[in-house]
């Protein structure tokens, strides 16, 4: 029987290497219409979700809330962002239809952001906020999976780059267009724009021919083997070495990364209290529009020289910056530090779901591989800002930076030393030597 070989089959002796033989040619040449449809669906939901980030907070301050009760909120907010990572990514590799399943979502964020501005009381805000982070857990996976679906694997790097850039200028022009909102409208304003920016990603959306999304490549569903339960789809990825790996590696880079920036933006505004605004709001958008300049060309570059080479970088980018903040006394040189945020995000705005394209393939759970890598990714998250608060707070913000550059160096040692290239490619036998 003719048959690939598994994904985790090729790893041995500390994953030098991923062992595949030849694959038929999956790239796929969807329309113009559906290729601008998943541009622009990416950059419409960039607009939605960017309203529930930080204005949240200062939107119910403005409402006279507890800090309190707005920490409770923000706290139920990510415990179920956490938790509902592998259950959303089960979701989509059940759903018939990928397109209904992320267009629910669409609807149900739209839908949160209108109640939270609507009804500012305490069971609607925290009602809007486990609606908004559930289906926050199935648009993403969702996303990914139409992307690969849509192109197939020999193509899904660029699409992602593609992805990720249109995301990042969503961002960016959203987090510009709130503000001014907020400012000059009101702070309840963002939330009315966040839930108006749902329709255009649904007419976004819905402009992709549905049969132009292969069903079986959106799933990494292996035609010659039956489905899973996604029990046993989590035990099969459980037992795979390199997605664990991989899952440590980016546990260590969010565990490094997330309470970075707080604990910037808090010196800077003990620096410069005047200015500390505006700093702070050029240190979120500049590494946006980094991140879109270089997400294609990451995207491209992953498919012709491999993973490892371009994980390497991204963790590098991250080190150095830690390493910056600990000796940067200019608030001026904070924005320039922030730049290479821009590297790291794009970097990993594009391996993230492209790697776990490659592990699960043909295994028919490729969104429940995003959804343990999104838990790993929670779980970083949350301890960092806490773990390294606490050092800020105990042994002086030099420490703090200098541990966080430890660990992404921590976790560029492991990418390093024990990941192995997940490339189909044979170009990326490049990436190896490093």
């Amino acid at each position: 029987m003719n048959r690939r070989t598994p994904p985790n089959s090729g790893y041995a002796n500390g994953g030098a290497s991923f062992a595949f033989e030849p694959k038929e040619n999956c790239a796929r040449t969807p329309s113009q219409a559906s290729r601008r449809g998943l541009d622009w669906f990416a950059f419409f939901v960039a607009d939605v979700q960017t309203g529930f980030g930080p204005f949240v907070a200062a939107y119910l301050t403005a409402q006279k809330w507890t800090q309190v009760d707005i920490g409770f909120i923000l706290t139920v907010g990510g415990l179920v962002s956490l938790a509902g990572q592998i259950p959303g990514g089960a979701i989509v590799d059940a759903a018939r239809s990928i397109q209904r399943a992320a267009a629910l979502a669409v609807l149900a964020i739209g839908a949160s952001a209108f109640a939270l501005a609507a009804w500012p009381i305490f069971i609607v805000v925290l009602g809007s906020r486990i609606a908004q982070a559930g289906a926050s857990c199935v648009l993403g996976p969702a996303m990914a999976a139409i992307s690969l679906g849509l192109v197939g694997h020999d193509a899904i790097g660029e699409r992602l780059g593609r992805n990720a850039s249109f995301a990042s200028i969503g961002t960016g022009l959203a987090a510009v267009s709130m503000g001014a909102s907020g400012y000059y409208l009101s702070s309840r304003a963002v939330f009315f724009v966040a839930a108006a920016m749902a329709a255009p990603a649904l007419i976004a959306l819905f402009r992709m021919n549905p049969s132009e999304i292969h069903s079986a490549k959106a799933h990494s569903h292996d035609p010659q083997s039956s489905p899973s339960t996604m029990t046993s789809g989590l035990r099969n990825l459980l037992g795979n070495a390199p997605l664990r790996i991989f899952a440590g590696s980016v546990l260590l880079f969010q565990l490094a990364n997330a309470g970075m920036l707080p604990i910037a933006a808090s010196i800077v505004t003990l620096r410069s209290s005047n200015l500390a605004t505006v700093l702070i709001a050029g240190a979120l958008v500049v590494p946006q529009f980094v991140v879109a300049l270089l997400s294609p060309r990451v995207g491209r570059k992953a498919q012709k020289r491999g993973r490892r080479p371009l994980l390497i970088a991204g963790f590098g980018a991250l080190a150095f910056r830690g390493a910056l903040f600990a000796f940067v006394i200019n608030p001026y040189l904070f924005v320039v530090v922030q730049l290479l945020d821009g590297i790291s995000a794009a970097v990993f705005g594009v391996m993230v779901p492209l790697i776990i394209a490659d592990i699960s393939r043909d295994t028919g759970h490729f969104n429940l591989a995003q959804g343990v890598i999104g838990c790993a990714v929670g779980i970083g998250a949350a301890v960092s800002t806490m773990l390294f608060g606490y050092i800020s707070d105990h042994f002086g913000s030099y420490a703090a930076f200098v541990t966080m550059s430890g660990t992404a160096a921590a976790g560029l040692a492991m990418v390093w030393l024990a990941m192995p290239e997940t490339c189909p490619n044979p170009m990326s036998k490049i990436a190896q030597s490093y």
